[in-house]
């Protein structure tokens, strides 16, 4: 019994979140479930349209009209219906994955250090975790609901007409009910197992794409095949399975959803014939008994289609635990106290920073002040925590020991940072699409201006070049001076340079300088660097010791 209890509460914690997050689109949901329970009510009509009308031909066409006009009227009816729910439900579901995609997308970004996921799980959560959800929102939400009571209201219908066929349906309602319920535990625990193999395939292709070169330059590639064959195998058999499973179940609802019709269609008959082998408390007549068997299958259409959709409950569920991790993982913030327009104080007092899985503090008891407007070098050994520094503040890091302060306020998330990195980011788009990477809206002449001032103006093609994600046809100099024309546009107190001239020869470094110097002008400013010709620009030179 206490697995059992272990074995519910994830189960509960995840259909609290997914009703959770279909509040969302609530409104739409409820229409969606209301038009699908209409349609057992336009099936009522249409059926005793049917038996009007068969009852009242041979009296004459005249008069099998009205009841052929209601079956025709509640047939159009009903495919209106279900279109408007299946449109309404669809809206449901992509308004949710809208907000859920974009709060899982911004928890990858903003992930805090120590809880960013892999590339590879990231993705597969943003985009298979995400479109998870759109099957449990458009389809198994209306057709639970309609399951759930469209039987019912179909029952009552019949049951008006004939007690005895209506209790025969219900009574057959528990194999069939059995039979969901054991399917969709087998199918939710296959469900489960696939979505982590399609994790693990995307995340192990994400990696072999990001290190293609180093695959090519070492002759990898036959590896590498092999490994994504394997990942690639191991998701298409725990596919199989799920579908295995789906279809014995749909066979099996199958069979009972027939044998059930069988059952009525049956005592309707014996009971037109007066040949029933037992004493019943009803006589049918013609008109009660079509009524009867045209609404037989509708009764277990609702859950016929419920059992059809069931394993979109399941693949939600499969990705319900990475889509609340991603929600709930404490995120990087950037710091209201540290976010005003002018160059603030800086200080770092006995910090320590140990980076997990290592044992080894990248940073131990730092000590650094800087006043207002002041470029400051640091420069040591590779190892030497001089990276780390600036990740402090750029919050990529958290201090163990110690604290940073910002204008004698502790620093709580991240600063208002201008920030170039060693490896600038390239994305597919123009030159000046990049510039503005870190400020969307920025006017078309200060992005000219800062391409000027960081000297990119004179790149074939101008602004306008159409650049790929790795940046082809750049050299390391030109990615520099992108990195820092993003800086100069970006409006922050504070300018953060990690190697700004890293691998570059000592032309193009000397070109660099007065870039630098421009960007830090007006701003605290601190550079990690190896290079002394950069050091020279700063006001103040702190070294580190590894």
């Amino acid at each position: 019994m206490r697995g059992s209890n272990l074995d519910a509460e994830p189960l509960r914690c995840k259909g609290a979140w997914l009703r959770a997050t279909g509040r969302l689109a609530a409104r739409e949901g409820r229409t969606a479930s209301a038009l699908t329970l209409l349609d057992a009510t336009a099936a009522v009509a249409f059926a005793a349209g049917l038996a009007l009308s068969l009852t009242s031909l041979p009296h004459g066409i005249s008069a099998a009209l009205p009841g052929a006009t209601l079956a025709v009227l509640a047939g159009v009816v009903r495919g209106m219906l279900s279109r408007a729910a299946a449109g309404t439900a669809g809206r449901a579901a992509a308004k949710v994955k809208a907000t859920v995609r974009a709060r899982v997308l911004s928890a990858a970004l903003d992930a805090r250090p120590g809880s960013r996921p892999p590339i590879g799980e990231a993705m597969t959560l943003v985009v298979e975790g995400v479109e998870a959800l759109d099957g449990y929102y458009a389809r198994f939400l209306p057709a639970r609901v309609a399951g759930s009571l469209a039987p019912i209201i179909i029952a009552l219908a019949m049951a008006f007409a004939s007690p005895v066929s209506a209790a025969i349906m219900l009574a057959t309602f528990a194999p069939f009910v059995l039979i969901m319920a054991l399917a969709g535990g087998a199918a939710g625990a296959e469900s489960r197992r696939q979505f982590d193999a399609l994790s693990r395939l995307s995340g192990l292709f994400a990696d072999r794409v990001r290190a293609l070169p180093v695959v090519l330059a070492f002759g990898a590639e036959q590896r590498s095949v092999e490994v994504l064959g394997q990942a690639a195998e191991s998701f298409a058999e725990r596919t199989l399975r799920v579908l295995r499973i789906a279809f014995v179940s749909s066979a099996a609802l199958e069979f009972f959803a027939a044998l059930s019709v069988a059952l009525v269609a049956v005592y309707c008959g014996f009971s037109l014939l007066g040949l029933l082998p037992f004493p019943a408390p009803e006589k049918l007549d013609l008109g009660r008994a079509v009524f009867v068997l045209a609404l037989a299958p509708e009764a277990y259409l609702p859950m016929r289609r419920l059992a059809a959709v069931y394993h979109d409950r399941q693949a939600a569920e499969a990705a319900v635990d990475g889509l609340m991790a991603a929600d709930t993982a404490p995120r990087r913030s950037i710091d209201a106290a540290a976010s005003g327009t002018v160059a603030p104080e800086i200080r770092f007092e006995n910090v320590g920073v140990v980076y997990p899985g290592d044992d080894r503090p990248a940073l131990d008891g730092f000590d650094l002040a800087l006043r207002p407007g002041e470029m400051v070098a640091l420069m040591g050994p590779t190892g030497s925590g001089k990276s780390t520094a600036l990740n402090l503040l750029l919050g990529l890091a958290e201090a163990a020991t110690g604290q940073v302060t910002v204008n004698g306020a502790v620093l709580h998330g991240a600063i208002s940072a201008a920030w170039a990195g060693q490896a600038p980011v390239v994305t597919p788009g123009t030159l000046a699409q990049n510039i503005a990477l870190g400020r969307r809206d920025a006017p078309a002449e200060q992005v000219a201006r800062a391409a000027e001032l960081a000297g990119l103006t004179t790149i074939a093609g101008g602004l306008s070049r159409q650049l790929d994600e790795r940046g082809g046809g750049l050299s390391g100099g030109e990615r520099r001076r992108l990195a820092l024309a993003r800086a100069m546009l970006r409006d922050a107190p504070v300018l953060l340079l990690d190697e700004p001239t890293a691998n570059l020869d000592a032309v193009s470094e000397a070109e660099l300088l007065p870039v630098i110097a421009g960007a830090a002008r007006g701003r605290t400013t601190l550079i990690a660097t190896h290079s002394e010709a950069v050091a020279a620009l700063a006001d103040r030179i702190v070294r580190l010791v590894a």
